[in-house]
This record gives structure tokens, C-alpha cells and sequence, in this order.
């Protein structure tokens, strides 16, 4: 049992049964959106505490069970004891899990940002391959998948691009991957296929819930509309659909042109708007930058925090973990598990190599 853990499940008890007690009040539901939020509250502690007992339950029948056969040399209630060992660390690996995911937005959808840096056509097309392999895991994961913006390449790739991810959890996983990405392979795009090195950015925020209230200003966001780009022919859109959101306060940008209709763009648009700026504010209540904000830094050398090389050799690893892979397509079709699982269970080694 680790030091405070049952302390800390005795204080998820006690609040759960004083908002049982508050629900209970003839006033409760006078403010709706308050109720709603401590009964969701509610339900998520007692799912954490009905977690921590069933483990207990099972940690107390293992033992007892345990005891038993050495006393009678039973080798039958030795195997029903293993078994319910066996039961006993499934249980805590669900208690993990728990854990690792216990953030206030966790349960959110994600809203995925990518943008190329240092490396020009190159770092374009490794922001494509890199929107891809999120793309590709949020599938694996079951979550639906939403593009919101694209802006291309000039040659090759993408300049930027972010999508939604929607589903459980999907915020709790995909902010793991906030920070720098480094590419290293043979460029397609050098005639002396030489060695290069690019780099992309990956920023993700949670899709924040229209419960949460956020005060935006209509005077202190500047919308322009202009033409959006597209693949040409008869594709081109001849009307002003895309949106771009200047919050003049604190400078953040938000552009839309994914959709032909520029009120689903401006919609979509006000609402990354309102998640950006829910997030911008959470940090800044922060008195010491988190990992996660420690990451952003210039997309260039000695900032990333994972790299994939592709050539002399071919290996994936996180700099953050020391989780590494010799199974760099897996990695890129979305197979990124073991790096996201490490980093959120707070791993640190230098020996660990997924299996190849």
C-alpha cells in the first residue's frame, strides 16, 4: 500500500457521501449547472473508491487463501489462491490507470494541434506523417476523429493542421505527447539523398465542455474571412468560407477552413478559441511550468522530447523515458502505447527497449 494511499481513498469517501448529504438539500437543484457538477463529482469518486475496495476485497481473500494451504499443504487452495492473486493485480493495474488518468479534464475529447518547424519541405512532410500517426492512434482507441484545420505545404506536407479527437479519455492520453518531435532519415526530397534532420511541434488541449463558462469579449477578437485553399479545379471555393480569430489580448490565433460553410468554420473556430483560452489561463494559475509547458520550446535541436530515426539505423526513442523501439512503422501507424502509458506512470529508464 503505498504511503497515504488509503488516507487519500478515506478523504474520496468522506467527500462522496457530504455531496450524498448536499444532493439531499430541497435547494440542490436552484443552481443546475452546480448540481451537475458535484453529482459528476460524486460519481467519479465513488467509481474510484469502489475500485480501491474491490481491491482490497480481493488483496484480503489472496491472502487468507494464501495462509490456508501452507497450514493444510492443499495444493488446490494454493492454485485458487494464485488465481485470486492473479485477480488481485488486475485490480491494481485498473487502480493505476486510474491514477495516471485523474487529471480535472482527462475524461475530455482532445483537440490535436501539429505544426512543422526547422527543416522546410521536410519538416512539412514529417508534420504530415506526424498528423497521421494521431490520427491512426485515436482510431485504434476507438475515438472518433474530427479534421478542423489544414494549412498545406508549399511543396510537400503540411504547414499546420489540428483535429479533434472524441472520445473517453482521449485528452488523458494524447497530452503526453505535447512537446517536439525529431526526424531523422534519407530525404526524398534531396537529389543526393542525404541525411536529414526536421522537426514538428504537437500541442494538444482539451475540448472544453459548453458548461464551462468562458468569458470572451466579442471587442477583443479580431475575424477576418478570406478564401480558403484547396486542391484546385473544380474543387476551388469561390466564397470567403475560412475563418482566422485574433484574441487581441493575449495574441492567440485561431484559423478554420476545413468546412464549406464559413458559419461550421466560424463555430468550430470559437470554440478551439474558447479551449485555447481555458488553457492559457490554467497555466497561468500554475506557480511552477509543468512538464508539459517546460517541452515547448523552439522547434529545433535539443528541444524535442522524442526522436525517430530512420536512418544509419532505424529506432524510436523518448527522451523523456528512455522507452525505446526498433519498430519505427508500428510506431508511425499509431502504435504509441508503451511511450504514452511510461510517461504518464511517471517511468524513468534507461534499459527499457519494447520488445522487437
Amino acid at each position: 500500500m503505498p504511503s497515504g494511499g488509503r488516507f487519500d481513498v478515506e478523504r474520496k469517501r468522506t467527500r462522496a457521501a457530504e455531496i450524498r448529504r448536499i444532493s439531499e438539500d430541497s435547494g440542490f437543484w436552484s443552481d443546475n449547472a452546480r448540481a451537475q457538477g458535484l453529482l459528476k463529482e460524486k460519481a467519479q469518486l465513488e467509481t474510484r473508491v469502489a475500485g480501491f475496495d474491490r481491491a482490497w476485497c480481493a488483496l484480503e481473500d489472496a491472502r487468507a487463501l494464501h495462509e490456508l494451504a501452507e497450514e493444510a499443504r492443499d495444493d488446490a487452495t494454493l492454485v485458487e489462491a494464485a488465481q485470486h492473486a492473479a485477480e488481485l493485480e488486475r485490480h491494481v493495474e485498473t487502480l493505476e490507470f486510474e491514477r495516471m488518468l485523474a487529471g480535472p479534464h482527462d475524461r475530455a475529447n482532445a483537440i490535436v494541434e501539429v505544426k512543422s518547424g526547422a527543416g522546410g519541405t521536410e519538416a512539412m512532410d514529417w508534420a504530415a506523417m506526424l498528423y497521421r500517426m494521431y490520427t491512426r492512434y485515436s482510431e485504434r482507441k476507438g475515438w472518433d476523429v474530427e479534421p478542423a484545420d489544414l494549412v498545406a505545404g508549399e511543396e510537400a506536407g503540411i504547414s499546420s493542421a489540428s483535429f479533434f479527437a472524441r472520445g473517453e479519455y482521449a485528452y488523458g492520453f494524447l497530452k503526453a505527447e505535447r512537446g517536439v518531435h525529431r526526424l531523422v532519415r534519407m530525404s526524398p526530397f534531396d537529389a543526393a539523398a542525404r541525411r536529414q534532420t526536421s522537426f514538428a511541434a504537437v500541442d494538444v488541449m482539451p475540448e472544453i465542455d459548453d458548461d464551462i463558462v468562458i468569458d470572451v469579449k466579442e471587442a477583443d477578437v479580431r475575424i477576418d474571412t478570406y478564401r480558403s485553399s484547396g486542391a484546385g479545379g473544380q474543387k476551388v471555393n469561390k466564397t470567403d468560407s475560412a475563418v482566422r480569430l485574433t484574441h487581441l489580448p493575449t495574441g492567440i490565433v485561431v484559423a478554420m477552413q476545413n468546412e464549406r460553410s464559413q458559419q461550421k468554420n466560424r463555430s468550430m473556430a470559437w470554440k478551439i478559441l474558447r479551449s485555447r483560452l481555458y488553457d492559457y489561463e490554467e497555466k497561468k494559475r500554475q506557480v511552477v511550468l509543468d512538464a508539459q509547458e517546460a517541452a515547448k520550446k523552439d522547434i529545433n535541436f535539443g528541444s524535442q522530447i522524442r526522436s525517430y530515426v530512420m536512418a544509419p539505423y532505424r529506432l524510436v526513442k523518448d527522451l523523456r523515458t528512455g522507452i525505446e523501439t526498433g519498430k519505427v512503422d508500428d510506431v508511425l501507424d499509431g502504435d504509441l502505447d508503451p511511450f504514452i502509458e511510461a510517461f504518464l506512470l511517471g517511468v524513468r529508464r534507461t534499459d527499457r527497449v519494447v520488445d522487437d
